[in-house]
């Protein structure tokens, strides 16, 4: 199959703009919670009256302080309820906001504010003023910085208490479906990143036919969600947003070590997170298991081979008398502990960015956590294919979303049309050119097949595409995906452009690693002596065999090198989304990955 399409649920708006979400609320259920907010370990309610008040305040204090329609203002900071309330509040001026990602160096924020001419930047705390510090000379548009730590707000809403209703109100009508809300950069994991122009409608359309597509998520009366990614990437946004305009309540954790804490007390009906978090949590769980006895290590085996059988079973005529009553005891041993951990009240879990995988997908979902994998770039507005309830197949990222057609070009391209492609690149007509044809197709850069059913499948990213010496094309992500979910690895790098056989650069998981070398009877060493550790050799090299099952031998990984250190966003390896910086990795580590070939 080439072509797969999905009618849209909703009609795309002609009129109106994303603030109409809130002011329809409060009309509907004034009293309904919107948000709820973490104040001294207590999780506070906030209506959709008291948000729209917020924000109304708050933008308010922007026009005072000056803030022009169509004007840019950033927001860095981590996920916090002020971000949200931020985000409508420039919306609410008239203004365009610019997320940058609180983990952002000095030269990516300046390059995204002398890009985009940003006038004010609302910043978490003092501490993410220093990137920005080092550059304020060479951004003379910013004019005014507002710190959430600091109280910032509450100082807004006071500068703005001589705006009246009405003036704001004509900012607030002003944006139409075709002006831009927000631009995104994108994460520049192939150079300087662009800034993709989403607007109103776009925004509008996607959260429109989300919500009306999966009602197991959005009309659920007790509806909630812990939102801990990074709200400066499409993803949480979009969802923040569709959660807002389903009036489904949103929490906020800035802190990944405060999220298990905060799950067990928020109690979600439903996450969104990246694979790579699965994966934590389940090599977490295992390795937990192993470290009390062998016999819990064992008991946790067994029941991750139930729970992907279980799963799978459901897509075969459902299972055996046997296998449910397996499966039944090993709920309460084990999987009722895992959904306990998560809140108790997870049902489902949307998952973007990068590929789960077949066995994580069907372990979550034997537990009792469906996983609607999906798949979308910024360009996009987050997703253009999901798995969703009644229409799922694991190991795939799902068909078109609803007002979405999917097209496999010749050369395996995954082209994309419909109401969610953006706008184009900022200040880059010739990149817009290049990316959207004139008949509206957008070009991904990512390969991919349909197959009988609609349903796509990822195979790896049209420029990423590894070429051997022997001509061979392989994708690299079909053996990182796999590598990753071993316990004892935290990230790869798959190599072997123009190279006569594939290799690969591997880190190991820090956290876990205590706990395997324990099990297998290896002592415990600094980091740069286990690297060369024949035993740790041996279980990465175990790994490396299982992530070959999935490719023909010419694909295979034949060589390995273990690195001293991990691949993290601190270290410029890894962007804000967890996504390989590959030009940077193969630049920084050419000696390492020569000496594979010698």
């Amino acid at each position: 199959m080439r072509n797969a399409s999905t009618p849209a649920l909703v009609a795309t708006p002609t009129m109106g703009n994303v603030t109409d979400h809130i002011e329809q609320n409060v009309a509907v259920a004034p009293h309904a919670v919107a948000l709820s907010v973490e104040l001294d370990g207590v999780w506070t309610p906030m209506t959709t009256s008291e948000f729209r008040n917020k924000v109304r305040a708050v933008a308010k204090g922007l026009i005072a302080d000056g803030l022009q329609a169509g004007e840019r203002i950033a927001i860095f900071s981590r996920t916090r309820s002020e971000w949200t309330i931020a985000d409508y509040a420039i919306w609410y001026a008239g203004g365009i906001t610019v997320p940058i990602y609180e983990t952002s160096s000095a030269e990516q924020v300046q390059w995204m504010m002398q890009d985009s001419h940003v006038v004010a930047t609302f910043f978490e705390a003092q501490r993410t003023l220093y990137p920005f510090n080092e550059i304020a000379a060479t951004v003379p548009d910013m004019k005014h910085s507002y710190i959430f730590a600091d109280g910032d707000l509450d100082r807004l809403i006071e500068r703005g208490a001589s705006i009246t209703e009405d003036e704001l109100d004509v900012r607030r009508r002003n944006a139409t479906p075709d002006d831009i809300a927000t631009i995104i950069y994108t994460s520049g994991t192939t150079g300087r990143p662009k800034g993709c122009m989403m607007t109103h409608g776009n925004f509008m359309s996607e959260c429109d036919n989300l919500i009306a597509g999966i009602p197991d998520i959005f009309a659920r009366p007790d509806a909630s969600t812990l939102l801990f990614l990074p709200l400066a990437h499409v993803f949480g946004r979009v969802i923040q947003m569709a959660m807002i305009r389903a009036r489904v309540t949103i929490g906020h954790t800035p802190n990944p070590g405060t999220l298990l804490k905060d799950l067990h007390s928020f109690k979600p009906t439903f996450l969104l997170a990246v694979p790579r978090v699965f994966e934590k949590v389940f090599n977490s769980a295992g390795a937990k298991a192993h470290d009390a006895s062998p016999i819990k290590g064992k008991i946790f085996d067994a029941a991750t081979n139930v729970a992907i059988a279980y799963s799978e079973s459901l897509d075969s005529g459902g299972p055996s008398l046997a296998l449910r009553a397996k499966h039944s005891v090993f709920d309460s041993l084990v999987y009722s502990k895992l959904r306990e951990a998560m809140g108790g009240r997870v049902t489902h879990a949307i998952s973007g960015g990068a590929s789960l995988g077949t066995r994580l997908g069907h372990f979550y979902r034997g537990l009792g956590l469906t996983v609607l994998e999906g798949y979308g770039l910024t360009e996009t507005t987050a997703g253009s294919t999901l798995n969703i309830p009644g229409a799922i197949k694991i190991g795939s990222v799902g068909k078109p979303v609803f007002g979405t057609e999917v097209h496999i070009a010749d050369d395996g391209e995954v082209l994309l049309r419909g109401h969610h492609i953006f706008k184009g690149y900022w200040n880059n007509e010739t990149a817009t050119h290049d990316a959207i044809t004139h008949d509206g197709w957008f070009h991904s850069g990512d390969v991919g097949r349909l197959d009988d059913e609609g349903y796509l499948y990822i195979t790896g990213r049209k420029k990423e595409l590894i070429v051997t010496s022997a001509g061979k094309n392989v994708a690299p992500n079909v053996l990182e995906d796999r590598l990753r979910a071993a316990p004892i690895i935290s990230q790869c790098v798959v190599v072997g452009d123009a190279k006569p056989y594939i290799s690969a650069l591997v880190t190991l998981d820090q956290e876990a690693l205590p706990g395997i070398l324990q099990s297998h009877n290896i002592a415990n060493a600094p980091i740069d002596e286990l690297v060369n550790n024949a035993e740790v050799k041996a279980i990465v090299q175990q790994a490396v065999n299982t992530a070959n099952e999935a490719v023909s031998n010419s694909e295979a990984i034949k060589k390995f090198v273990i690195l001293p250190i991990d691949l993290t966003i601190e270290n410029g390896y890894l962007t804000p989304k967890l996504s390989i910086r590959r030009h940077v990795i193969n630049h920084d580590f050419a000696s390492v990955i020569d000496s594979l070939y010698k």
